[in-house]
Parts: C-alpha cells; structure tokens; sequence
C-alpha cells in the first residue's frame, strides 16, 4: 500500500527531523510525496534544513513568513492527505505559531480541495507541553527509519544536537517504541478535520 502525501509544517529547520524524521523517512520510502516547510531563517539554517530534508527524501519549502496566508497557499498548491505540526499548547511560541497558522486555514482548505484528510500535532521538548505530557495516541515504529532520523538531525550542526537535541530524540524514540513494543516510535496526536478524526493504516 501506498503512503499517504505528508505536509510537516514546522517553525525551525530542525523541527521535522527532531519530532517527526523517522516517519517522515518511512513514509517517503513507501512512496509517498513528503514536504517539509518551514519559514526562512538565515542562511545556514536554510542549508542545513534542505540537507536534512534530502536525507530523510523529503522536499523542503522555504516560506517568506509563517503565516495563514502562506500556509494555505501550500495547501492550496499540494493539497497534502496528511499535515503534520506543533502542539497548539507547546513550551515554544514559535511552535505554537506555527500550529495557529495551519488551524486557522485547515477549515477553508479542506472545504475548497477535501485536503488534508487528516491532522497531527507531533512531539514536544521532553513530550511536555503548557498543560502537561503530550498525549501520543498514534505511534509510528521508526525501527526501519532511526537512524536516518538521526543522520539528518545531525547535519543542523548549527544547533546543540549532541549534547542536547540528539539525546532527546532518543530518549523519546526508545520510550515510544516500548510502548509498541518496538525499538523506535515516535507520537503524534490526531487533530478533528471539520469534525472527523482519522483511520489509517498510516499517518
């Protein structure tokens, strides 16, 4: 079977390798068009996210600003099956930003194209949010996918992944995937789509 299209949209270059790589890379595996977006930075960040996208065979998608605005233009233009973005509650503004630009689109954009189908929050800093502990109801096992999640979380060398972000991301995939009795997960939460959440044998 064939994955669905996947649309990360996410507030840092880093954000998609860190809370959802490894399903992002499964997914692309499987067939599926996967796109990550994420709004300008700088110049290094800017490269460092096209390479981690291209490890995890992904297309990046620079956005001038992360806005309603641009947001529905992507999903004008991809019309993705799935989206995946920060808790609407997380610790960091940008991230909960980023999640209130797609929420405040998704209504219009699933009326006008029927897309996306479904909606996920990801993960957050030690699967805490402002209201407490992430709720993780779907987990993907990322076995397959670890340590090409790991490889492109690697090249933000920019950012403290070794001593901070790289053990992060373990610690949270070992802990998902005990609880699917696997080696790796990683959590997502579905959001209602105009009332309907989802069933999938995917994301």
């Amino acid at each position: 079977m064939k994955a669905p299209s996947v649309l990360a949209v996410m507030a840092h270059p880093d954000d998609a390798e860190l809370w959802a790589g490894g399903t992002l890379a499964l997914h692309a595996q499987c067939g599926a068009t996967v796109t990550i977006a994420v709004p300008a930075h700088d110049p290094v960040r800017d490269a460092e996210a096209a390479a981690g996208a291209a490890i995890l065979g992904a297309q990046l998608c620079i956005l001038p600003t992360m806005t309603g605005d641009a947001v529905a233009d992507l999903l004008a233009e991809l019309r993705p099956e799935v989206v995946i973005t920060h808790p609407d509650r997380d610790v960091h503004p940008d991230h909960r930003r980023a999640c209130l630009a797609v929420l405040e689109v998704l209504p219009m954009a699933v009326i006008t194209t029927g897309h996306p189908q479904r909606l996920y929050t990801c993960e957050s800093y030690n699967g805490l949010t402002l209201d407490g502990a992430t709720l993780g109801h779907t987990i993907i096992d990322i076995g397959a996918t670890f340590a090409q999640k790991m490889r492109a979380l690697a090249v933000h060398r920019s950012q403290p992944i070794t001593e901070h972000f790289g053990p992060m991301a373990e610690t949270l995939a070992r802990l998902h995937g005990g609880r699917i009795g696997t080696a790796y997960g990683e959590a997502f939460t579905p959001i209602p789509v105009l009332g309907r959440l989802p069933s999938a044998a995917f994301l």
